[in-house]
């Protein structure tokens, strides 16, 4: 049976960023539990707003094909959504939207997201920690043939939540955010492969 393989990242371009921190984690539980994780930047795959007159007269950007190509790469993916005006930030639903297009007339709809699954995790300042962000990246992904695992964390006080090293202070949301790494790679252990 092959390792299964995780594609990790934060909706987020900020450098310190609440949720890069809490994907990091994240990603080193997941390969704790067995999984072969690609933890990426989105600031590394910088893409202009997705506009149908640019892609007709360009194609997809470069940055779109190499994150595209990720994505059809890996099983899963294991991402930190910030929330922003309660809902999905700008930099991820761009992403989301470039990687859903096709590079040819004969590649099947949503080739980069059929099939796939993914687990969902955010930290916010606030007292939700991100969960209304939640609820639209969900959708969003279930729409495009994404199985979303029903276990989530969001964690509030982000900006209290995180010592030097990067590592959750409380042990408790630490241990809710390995379970949800750890669902992730073990369903893909039994569905992948």
């Amino acid at each position: 049976m092959s390792t299964p393989k995780i594609l990790a990242f934060a909706g987020s371009t900020r450098t310190g960023s609440y949720n890069k921190k809490l994907v990091h984690f994240a990603a080193e539980a997941a390969r704790a539990a067995g999984a072969e994780v690609t933890l990426v930047d989105l600031r590394d795959y910088a893409m202009p707003l997705f506009d149908e007159d640019l892609e007709e007269a360009q194609g997809l950007p470069e940055n779109a094909k190499k994150l595209k190509a990720l994505f059809r790469e890996h099983d899963a993916l294991l991402i930190s959504a910030p929330e922003y005006n309660s809902s999905i930030t700008a930099v991820l639903k761009n992403t989301i939207d470039w990687v859903s297009r096709a590079e040819t007339d004969d590649e099947p709809a949503l080739v980069a997201y059929k099939g796939k699954a993914a687990a969902l995790i955010s930290a916010s300042p606030g007292a939700l920690g991100g969960l209304r962000g939640l609820v639209h990246v969900r959708a969003i992904l279930g729409n495009l043939g994404v199985m979303v695992l029903p276990e989530q964390v969001a964690v509030p006080k982000a900006h209290e939540a995180f010592d030097e090293q990067g590592t959750l202070k409380d042990e408790r949301t630490a241990r809710q955010v390995t379970n949800v790494a750890q669902a992730l790679a073990g369903f893909l252990k039994k569905h992948v492969g």
